[in-house]
């Protein structure tokens, strides 16, 4: 006696979207909020590690030293001598400096730009990175 697996029900012929879009939509969210908390900068520097850092806040100028001792201001190449008018320019109602100083910068270059801050009343801060460590136990 043969098996008949036949069934008289139709076979799906639609497919809803809906789930499929909310995934889709979480996902454009996700990574949305993700990639927001990965800063981008164009000047490559070996930062400094410390074991601490203070958090900055979102509105700041930031300044960054080279290892050849160069300077920039929001990513634009600035004299030494032309740092604070450019500052003054820039700062609008920011009162707070980040500055990036290459390792190998030295103290006289990171002492010129905090000068230079304090002078138009900007907070400095001196950007690190956090060293590799594992937790303790």
């Amino acid at each position: 006696m043969p098996l008949n697996f036949s069934t008289s029900r139709k076979p799906l012929t639609s497919f809803a979207l809906a789930g499929l879009a909310d995934i889709v939509l979480l996902l454009l969210i996700f990574f949305l909020l993700t990639s927001s908390f990965i800063p981008q900068f164009g000047i490559r520097v070996n930062l400094p590690r410390v074991e601490a850092g203070a958090p900055t806040q979102a509105r700041y100028v930031t300044v960054v030293i080279t290892e050849d001792g160069r300077f920039y201001v929001e990513q634009q190449q600035v004299a030494r001598e032309d740092l604070l008018s450019t500052l003054r320019t820039v700062k609008g109602d920011r009162n707070t400096l980040v500055l990036r100083a290459d390792r190998k910068a030295t103290v006289e270059q990171f002492a010129y730009v905090a000068s230079t801050a304090k002078a138009l009343g900007m907070t400095i801060l001196m950007a690190t990175e956090r060293p590799d460590v594992s937790p303790r136990r």
